[in-house]
């Protein structure tokens, strides 16, 4: 197997996890990131960051057009950002319409052209009960058609996809990671709100693992 993999990379502490986990793997780095009309670009800048640090090869890809085609989603259309956990039914108005899916054929194309075997996607057991594209019968389904989708087969990889955000964060401090450089809130504010279901359920994993997060709340 290819020892080059492609990882989306948003600039969050899961994808940030992801990305270093591939590192710790051994393996060749592609790292992705995507502009698809979020309300801000926080994330994207932490992880044009990121990798200029770690000298990993990063691509920004602007696909904002397609919201011309997603509508509905608080993350991108003129919709209040929901306060509470993710398991509120509030936080379902954060779903973007099929994006993992679009986002993740687009990574699949570039691993072929970089003729790499896998693509690390960042799906974790906190996101299941809200987004339905980060479950596992999702991302099984997915795995199943990009072996068969192009000459060569790409597998779908998600290390962390039956574990937890707190779990994820653990991995990350055995790993001797720091998440200054980081951002999860879904507002785009000079500080992180603390209340939207990403902050909480950051919040949560930092306060699980007994550290302090390095991030400014309001």
């Amino acid at each position: 197997m290819s020892s080059k993999v492609v990882v989306i990379f948003s600039g969050g502490m899961d994808s940030f996890t992801v990305l270093h986990r591939a590192l710790k793997d051994g393996k060749e780095v592609y790292a992705l990131t995507f502009d698809y009309g979020q309300k801000h670009v926080k994330e994207i800048a932490c992880a044009s960051k990121v990798c200029q640090q770690l000298g990993v090869a990063h691509k920004v890809i602007d696909i904002s057009s397609i919201n011309q085609l997603l509508a509905g989603s608080s993350l991108t259309d003129d919709i209040d950002i929901p306060e509470g956990h993710y398991e509120a039914e509030s936080m379902k108005s954060t779903v973007v319409p099929n994006r993992n899916m679009i986002l993740l054929s687009l990574a699949v194309g570039y691993a072929v052209s970089v003729e790499a075997a896998q693509v690390y996607y960042g799906a974790h057991s906190g996101d299941h009960a809200i987004y339905p594209d980060c479950r596992p019968e999702f991302v099984m389904k997915m795995n199943e058609v990009c072996q068969i989708a192009n000459y060569q087969a790409v597998e779908i990889f998600s290390p962390y996809l039956t574990n937890s955000k707190s779990d994820i964060l653990t991995d990350g401090l055995k790993m001797g990671l720091r998440y200054d450089d980081t951002w999860t809130c879904y507002n785009g504010r000079a500080q992180a709100c603390g209340k939207c279901g990403a902050c909480q359920e950051r919040l949560e994993a930092f306060a699980d693992n007994n550290v302090t997060d390095p991030l400014t709340y309001e």
